[in-house]
């Protein structure tokens, strides 16, 4: 299992699915509102137009979004979502699978506000979370945006169920025994080396990534490194686009060299299963493509959007 482990270690930087994000509070427009459903948190901005769901990933908030939001409001009714325990929201008290509580709590957002088959956009685990509900529950959605979120972790696929269960409990302990003092000194390295291109925008936000609940943080990580989710997206019989990021210099030594175009594929075969999925490749940038690159993530988005 140390091979495997010390492999999966690599990926978790390599592909920039860990320790995504923080929690710079997003300001509000004067149309927006915030309050709680189920276990998330919900923002709403925009007041007519196709709805969208935004799903930030690891310990991320609406801040990830600011810039997409204030595009998307203007013909788009948009809820951006903080999964329990990010952000400064608390992690739940009473246990339990928090990707299920996640799951629940998107479905009764849309059920409560009878919001009409909106789009979830998801970013890194926020993405995984979003592929597992359009396999889910794909009559309750029209499509799905994955920005560097998979339906397995890259790497995984090359491990059997139990032993990811295993790598995943160990990951969980490691990260649950951090102090908040390790914990920000590891979102910093992660925001320079792994998160964004810009160093100005890794100092901008590094300090906001310790926000988040650190045992939570590790749950929602362990629960990601042992799900598999790709048989479930044969049912997912709506569009999926995929964004996947690349930057040359991050895949130019091993254990991650690759082109460009062998990453793209890469993705591509692991959402082989699900019916109507596309990989689009950005690049130059990092695992926040919406803050390396938001002119070319937000032009990706838009035309997904009007092809719907």
């Amino acid at each position: 299992m140390n091979k495997w482990f010390r492999r999966a270690s690599c990926l978790l930087l390599g592909t920039g699915l860990v320790w995504g994000n923080g929690a710079a509070a997003l300001a509000h427009d004067e149309g927006s509102a915030t309050n709680a459903v189920g276990t998330l948190k919900v923002e709403r901005h925009g007041d007519h137009g196709r709805a969208v769901i935004l799903i930030p990933g690891l310990q991320g908030g609406p801040w990830v979004w600011q810039r997409t939001i204030e595009q998307l409001q203007k013909d788009h009714v948009v809820y951006a979502v903080t999964l329990a325990g990010f952000d400064g929201m608390p992690a739940p008290a009473d246990g339990g699978e928090l990707f299920d509580r996640a799951d629940a709590s998107l479905e009764q957002l849309i059920e409560q506000r009878k919001i009409d088959r909106p789009v979830l956009v998801g970013h890194s685990l926020g993405g995984t979370l979003a592929l597992r509900f359009a396999g889910e529950h794909p009559e309750l959605i029209s499509g799905v945006v994955a920005v560097d979120g998979l339906p397995i972790f890259p790497g995984m696929e090359r491990v059997g169920a139990e032993q990811r269960k295993a790598m995943a409990a160990q990951m969980q302990q490691q990260m649950s025994a951090a102090t908040p003092e390790q914990f920000q000194a590891q979102s910093l390295g992660y925001m320079q080396k792994i998160g964004v291109i810009d160093p100005q925008l890794a100092a901008r936000y590094a300090p906001m990534n310790a926000r988040s609940d650190i045992k939570a943080s590790a749950q929602y990580m362990a629960e990601d490194l042992a799900f598999d989710g790709r048989a479930a997206l044969k049912n997912a019989n709506v569009p999926i686009l995929e964004i996947s990021p690349y930057n040359a210099p991050d895949f130019s030594q091993p254990p991650m060299m690759m082109s460009e175009a062998q990453k793209t594929a890469y993705y591509q075969s692991l959402l082989a299963d699900a019916p109507k999925a596309k990989v689009v490749s950005i690049s130059p940038s990092r695992h926040f493509v919406m803050l390396d690159q938001p002119a070319r993530f937000q032009q990706a988005l838009g035309a997904f959007l009007q092809s719907l």
